[in-house]
């Protein structure tokens, strides 16, 4: 499948799930259907509760890690979240960066602009703004951000080497990313690399580990941290093909920060 189709098919699916989050039906990967079948996987990131400026209505339960929690953000940066869905992590940062910063949520679903746009009046935030743009290709200016994150949205981009240099150029110098993201160890099975269901659910767009760590490095950041990294469990018989044998083998969802 091109990339065209790709994109087409997260963009239905995350339409889907901020729709469903404006009637206030229960979210997951595949958006409350049943269309998943055997292969539905529940992305659970780690827990919002308790978090200063977690806004439970923006929270839908799609990432994979808590990026802000590792990401250096200081009282008054700029800071840039790509994937930011219905805003609960651009509202976070903003607790951090106060009326001095300011905080920029990218995606490219019009409903998930639409339901971040609806909670961010309800805070009454002016320094927080949503914008309807492409990770690989973003509407924003050169070196213009101290800090950027997201939580599970880089493995949906099906050309990441794009998405890296982008998150180069936006970024001051001196300035840093902080990601939670989905990587592989192993082979990917075929079955779960073709299932469009979780290619929007967030496990088949994953590149493996040191992929991933290349692609990194090639673009030019310096001093990558791993900050946590935890396995994600799915059913057995779907990781055939991901050497079972050895138990160090899988899927995981890992936090990774790097500087520019």
């Amino acid at each position: 499948m091109n990339a065209d189709s790709l994109k087409l098919a997260v963009k239905e699916k995350y339409s889907q799930i901020a729709n469903q989050s404006l009637l206030n039906q229960e979210t997951s990967c595949c958006a409350g259907s049943s269309c998943c079948g055997e292969l539905e996987i529940n992305m659970i990131g780690d827990e919002y509760e308790g978090v200063e400026g977690h806004v439970a209505e923006a929270d839908l339960g799609l990432g994979c890690g808590l990026p802000t929690q590792y990401a250096e953000i200081n009282a008054g940066d700029s800071v840039l979240d790509l994937g930011s869905g219905a805003g609960n992590d651009c509202f976070i940062a903003r607790t951090i960066v106060g009326e001095n910063g300011n905080v920029t949520g990218l995606d490219f679903t019009e409903a998930m602009i639409a339901k971040a746009q609806e909670n961010n009046q309800k805070l009454g935030f002016t320094n927080v703004h949503f914008v309807k743009g492409d990770i690989e290709n973003m509407p924003l200016p050169d070196n213009s951000f101290d800090v950027v994150v997201s939580n599970c949205v880089l493995n949906l981009v099906p050309d990441k080497e794009k998405a890296f240099a982008e998150m180069w150029r936006v970024m001051k110098p001196g300035g840093h990313f902080c990601v939670s993201d989905v990587v592989t160890i192993g082979t990917l099975p075929e079955a779960v690399q073709k299932d469009m269901e979780l290619y929007a659910g967030c496990v088949s767009g994953a590149i493996s580990h040191d992929e991933y760590l290349n692609m990194i490095s090639q673009t030019g950041f310096k001093n990558t941290s791993i900050h946590k990294m935890k396995r994600i469990e799915v059913p057995q018989h779907l990781l055939n093909g991901i050497d079972s044998d050895n138990s160090e083998k899988g899927i995981f969802s890992i936090t990774i920060s790097a500087y520019k």
